[in-house]
């Protein structure tokens, strides 16, 4: 399915949020996570579905100071 990431196109078979984070490598600790304009909790990553056309919005947390 396609579906778009942080601005770029991605062809996926993954069918969960929890299971793109995993294929693109990203631990879903350090994470915040919005799909089509819509701020996720991370207790449902794991049952969220993704489906065609979907926008993700991953953003990464740094630490610093």
């Amino acid at each position: 399915m396609k579906i778009r990431v942080n601005g770029e196109d991605k062809d996926t078979r993954q069918q969960t949020v929890a299971g793109l984070l995993e294929e693109m490598g990203v631990a879903s600790g350090g994470v915040a996570v919005e799909l089509n304009m819509k701020v996720l909790k991370k207790a449902d990553l794991g049952a969220t579905p993704l489906g065609e056309d979907d926008v993700l919005e991953i953003i990464n947390f740094v630490g610093g100071g």
